[in-house]
């Protein structure tokens, strides 16, 4: 390992659509709300922290979204960051409405897309947004509607960049033919790798693939197991290693893990400077 006061600038650079550069580990803010993603942080001191310590390690991409909350997280961005440094790239998401904690159901209506849309940029305090995601596709509404409304927002210069979750290759084509698609957002991890075709065709053409809950070690972080074994020869935990794997794997690869603890986010931004041998890949790819 390394050793810098910005470890995450180890983690590599990507440029989401081609223009906007970001170093590669930024960090997911869904953790700093509360329980059931809903309401207030407990310690709404300690996230303000996590974040301007996040951005302090080098971290330069942070993803939100408007459900957190709901607004919750993205106002704590505000308050923690705002006025913005001019190399940081907050992306949010909309489609996702909420009823209560732990609650979560698609709308994808135009008109809430626009509204939702007009809401992050007050909450956030931008004026653009760099990189605004439909988070999911909503079944009961076009996809061409849903994409061609992000469309015009790009057109009206309220956001940047138009992104997708939780999606699969053939909704990435289909969208493609509204809009250009900067990035993609799929469950994935060193343990859950169903998304892997679209990973393979998001690094064909360019477009960033950002994995949630990419620190899913489960049995694999076990004291006895791969990661713990390998973690001990590293002097790093299971958690950094599952994170360094991810930015091994691929070039694209845009991991945003998230932390209510400045502990936590200092340890997690650490593995940027974890560098895995090809071996040492292959065998925690095969642990699975």
């Amino acid at each position: 390992m390394t050793t810098q006061t910005k470890p995450a600038h180890s983690s590599g650079v990507f440029a989401i659509g081609g223009d906007l550069k970001v170093h590669r580990l930024g960090y997911g803010a869904m953790q700093l709300t509360g329980e059931g993603v809903w309401g207030d942080p407990r310690d709404p001191d300690e996230a303000v922290r996590v974040l301007r310590r996040a951005v302090e390690l080098g971290v330069d991409f942070i993803d939100t979204a408007d459900s957190y909350g709901p607004f919750v997280s993205e106002m704590l961005i505000k308050k923690a960051l705002h006025p913005y440094a001019d190399d940081l790239v907050i992306a949010t998401k909309a489609g996702l409405t909420r009823s209560g904690p732990g609650d979560w159901r698609a709308v994808g209506r135009p008109e809430y897309l626009r509204q939702q849309a007009e809401l992050s940029l007050r909450h956030l305090g931008v004026d653009r947004i760099d990189l605004f995601q439909l988070h999911r596709v909503d079944p009961k509404v076009p996809l061409a509607d849903q994409i061609g409304e992000l469309a015009l927002l790009q057109q009206e210069g309220k956001i940047r960049h138009i992104g997708l979750s939780e999606v699969t290759v053939e909704d990435v084509e289909q969208a493609g033919e509204f809009a250009t698609i900067a990035s993609v957002q799929n469950l994935y991890n060193l343990a859950t790798r169903d998304a892997e075709p679209l990973l393979e065709y998001a690094e064909d053409n360019g477009i960033a693939f950002i994995p949630w809950f990419p620190l899913a070690t489960g049995q694999l972080a076990r004291p006895d197991g791969p990661l713990g074994r390998l973690a001990a020869e590293h002097d790093a935990t299971p958690s950094q290693l599952a994170l360094a794997w991810l930015l091994k794997r691929s070039p694209v690869m845009l991991p945003i893990p998230g932390t209510s603890t400045v502990a936590h986010v200092e340890d997690n931004i650490a593995a940027a400077d974890i560098e895995l041998s090809d071996p040492e890949f292959d065998a925690l790819s095969k642990a699975v």
